[in-house]
């Protein structure tokens, strides 16, 4: 831990973009709290991570788990919400359980992760909420009126959040990337090409999470978009 080190609370944090800003931010001397419902196959520093197992998609536990999160560590200074799901299909070919769950766990999860823990980040003198957000937060797609409406509202979100800290030490900021290499695809029928220009790494999306943070406090980013350089899509045999 250095003297300029931050805490931070990042969702996620066992996969993906999650997982490696995890990595990232331990290496440069930060503390991390990381949220995730398994973590059996993490392997980070446990003097400078702290693992707390919660299922965001549980949307009726959260507000006690997460007033009681926020309680028993008051020195959280950024907050990094990397959690999330992808799904995607005509909306008839959603149940609506299944509308409410990619809801809940894409947009609402993120709402109360943020409404625990506000009110103590405006009390700091330099304090970071960053949301992970995507293209499809930019632009409605066909077959993704779900997914894109959950997007959408976290980046609405985002906006309207950073207005109302706009007169706090709140730095309210939000990366849309297009197509990363993670196993977000793992579930779906369709994937980035084989190329390396087809898509980005998930350490490309940890750098811009760390440059955000090593903003000084009198300059914000607010919204980062990524791209890989190539847009080529691979659909999957059935």
């Amino acid at each position: 831990m250095t003297s300029n080190s931050r805490t931070v609370l990042i969702s996620g944090a066992t996969s993906g973009i999650g997982h490696a800003t995890t990595k990232r931010l331990i290496q440069a001397g930060h503390r991390v709290i990381g949220i995730g419902r398994d973590f059996s196959q993490c392997d980070f520093d446990g003097n400078s991570f702290t693992a707390i197992e919660m299922d965001l998609g549980d949307i009726k536990k959260l507000p006690d788990q997460l007033t009681a999160l926020a309680k028993q560590y008051p020195d959280i200074n950024a907050i990094i919400n990397c959690a999330g799901q992808g799904r995607f299909g005509s909306l008839e070919q959603f149940s609506y359980k299944q509308i409410y769950k990619l809801m809940d766990l894409n947009f609402t999860s993120h709402a109360f992760v943020c409404r625990a823990f506000v009110p103590q980040l405006k009390k700091l003198s330099h304090s970071n909420i960053i949301f992970i957000g995507s293209e499809a937060a930019l632009e409605g797609t066909q077959k993704g009126s779900i997914y894109c409406a959950s997007k959408f509202a976290l980046r609405g979100f985002a906006q309207a959040l950073r207005q109302e800290c706009g007169n706090s030490n709140v730095h309210v900021s939000i990366i849309n990337p297009g197509m990363v290499k993670t196993s977000f695809f793992d579930d779906l029928n369709f994937e980035p090409g084989k190329d390396t220009s087809n898509f980005i790494e998930t350490d490309d999306v940890a750098a811009a999470i760390k440059m955000i943070l090593d903003c000084r406090n009198g300059t914000v980013i607010d919204e980062i978009n990524l791209s890989p350089l190539k847009k080529v899509v691979s659909f999957k045999k059935s």
